[in-house]
């Protein structure tokens, strides 16, 4: 084994030209997505947080307020993670990317991949329950005598339908990054792992 690699750290051998041009483009893609998440996510969570609109009913004042809805609660709380995680992942890309990322450790891998699956799984389930309460307000539900909340409150459903947008955005973008994620971690395994050990001795 090679002087200063720890051995959960795998070093990591191309064959040719074209896979280091598929790694460049990889690390470029996976940088551009994660900017996307980060700014998606603010942008969401921002327009949702921030969702307001008072109306006058018989002069009676009625606030309605993203509050007013957990779907929508719930929808700022994951995109603001979801945010924050990818402005993590930001720093961790450029220093590998400074670095030249010809070292890939084994467990950062896997945690890597793990904390992607979870975050693309709770930023599709906000963005699905935010829809379902969107549409709700939107149509409403004549069978239960619901109204359509959105025909007194077109501003705020507006507003919000914008930042639900951004939110499909995050969800779209983070499930390509946990797939990306997903190849980093399983080619350590794949099959130039063997040649990879046998050239390393």
């Amino acid at each position: 084994m090679k002087e200063g690699v720890s051995p959960g750290t795998v070093a990591v051998y191309y064959g040719g030209g074209k896979m280091k041009a598929l790694e460049r483009r990889m690390k470029v893609a996976e940088l551009v997505l994660r900017c996307a998440i980060c700014g998606f996510g603010v942008l969401a969570a921002a327009l949702i947080g921030s969702d307001s609109q008072v109306r006058e009913f018989f002069s009676v004042e009625k606030k309605a307020k993203f509050t007013d809805m957990k779907a929508l609660v719930f929808l700022v709380i994951v995109n603001g993670i979801a945010a924050t995680y990818s402005l993590v992942q930001i720093v961790r890309c450029v220093m590998s990317m400074l670095n030249g990322g010809v070292l890939l450790n084994k467990a950062l891998a896997c945690a890597i991949f793990s904390c992607d699956q979870v975050m693309a799984y709770l930023t599709l389930a906000a963005a699905a329950a935010a829809a379902q309460a969107a549409e709700l307000g939107e149509f409403g539900q004549p069978e239960l005598q619901w109204m359509k909340i959105c025909d007194l409150y077109k501003k705020f459903c507006a507003q919000s339908g914008a930042g639900l947008a951004g939110a499909f955005a995050v969800s779209f973008c983070m499930v390509t990054v946990s797939s990306m994620s997903a190849f980093n971690l399983f080619r350590l395994y794949g099959k130039n792992k063997g040649r990879k050990s046998s050239g390393s001795w």
